[in-house]
């Protein structure tokens, strides 16, 4: 098979002949479609995120069953499935409480410890796969199907563990990035207000194209009264920040109203702190937390949202594998409004 490989770290993309992957007992074949090309596969791309080399990466996708294990029941051939990125062990305390993000036994990621989706075909324990509803044409839409698995279900999973809720204000940090826009989609969604927070401007007309209630550069101001101003002096509900920086982390807590919420989901790095006092902490009962990915139940439902019409995402860039260089140098300077992905095959 055809596939695009990292040889090394920081190397462009090699296309070449790979030997086709055969499945174990519990482990799936899947032809792939189309494969979403976000930041966090970008970071292994530019090496800021080693693996083992030689890798194949990328793991939001449309594909189909090709071949299944003799364990295998979940799925058969000719199922159109998407992937859940996270490999867990299924039987911990965690993961029986749909809370797979913080298996005990955790694995890693599709495309980092084993081969991923850059390819015509790859190979997954059956118990990523997941089933693609009839309803969402993927033959029409493969891209767009295929980011399901993270862009809207990422942002689904923050609704519920901040628990969004229709008089929310919340603001978004990094509002125009890939994961930003689908959170803006989302927290409108949930009919809450929306206040889009990014360092580029140019995007702002699409995060009001998405539901943006207003938009502010961090940068034009001294400091953080426009945020009371737009919340008329109560301070945000819920601040998202994907960015996550020190700047990021500690303006979004200066703006948390009273039982506000400060979710974090930015690789930011452990040297980029939040000063939460414990003072304000108390008097305002704010919460501070982390939110990674999300669980299968999430995906699951994700998919059904996206089914049933009542969000759609948005897939701007869409090129065949032999742009996948050229695209990628747009994912690193984040000239891409929304998702991109590449069709690997027909």
């Amino acid at each position: 098979m055809k596939a695009l490989v990292l040889e090394s770290k920081g190397t462009p993309f090699v296309y070449k002949d790979v030997k086709d992957p055969k499945p174990n007992e519990n482990e799936a074949v899947i032809r792939v479609i189309a494969c979403g090309s976000g930041l966090t596969i970008q970071h292994v791309r530019a090496g800021r995120i080693e693996v083992d080399y030689p890798r194949i990466i990328g793991h939001e996708i449309t594909g189909i069953i090709e071949e299944v294990g003799s364990n295998v029941t979940n799925i058969k051939v000719g199922d159109a499935v998407t992937a859940y990125f996270y490999l867990t062990c299924g039987h911990c305390k965690w993961c029986r409480i749909n809370r797979e993000t913080l298996c005990e036994n955790f694995g890693g990621y599709i495309g980092r410890q084993i081969d991923g989706a850059y390819a015509e075909y790859m190979k997954l324990p059956a118990e990523n796969c997941l089933k693609i509803p009839e309803a969402l044409d993927w033959k029409e839409s493969p891209a767009e199907i295929a980011v399901i698995c993270d862009a809207i279900a990422t942002p689904v999973k923050v609704l519920r563990h901040a628990s969004v809720t229709p008089n929310d204000k919340v603001v978004i940090m990094g509002a125009g990035g890939g994961l930003g826009i689908h959170m803006i989609m989302m927290a409108k969604w949930a009919h809450s207000t929306v206040i889009a927070v990014d360092i580029a401007s140019d995007k702002f007309e699409a995060c009001k194209n998405v539901g943006a209630d207003f938009c502010v550069n961090p940068r034009d101001y001294n400091d953080n009264e426009i945020f009371y101003e737009l919340t008329k002096g109560e301070g945000a509900d819920v601040v998202i920040d994907f960015v996550s920086s020190t700047e990021s982390l500690n303006l979004g807590f200066s703006i948390l109203g009273r039982g506000g919420r400060l979710v974090t989901l930015g690789g930011g790095g452990p040297e980029n702190v939040v000063n939460a006092a414990a003072g304000m902490l108390l008097d305002k009962e704010a919460v501070v937390m982390g939110s990674r990915y999300a669980t299968k139940q999430e995906v699951i439902d994700s998919l059904d949202l996206v089914a049933r019409g009542e969000i759609w995402p948005l897939v701007t860039d869409i090129r065949k594998m032999s742009e996948a260089e050229a695209l990628h140098d747009c994912v690193e300077k984040g000239s891409v409004i929304g998702r991109a992905a590449l069709l690997i095959q027909d």
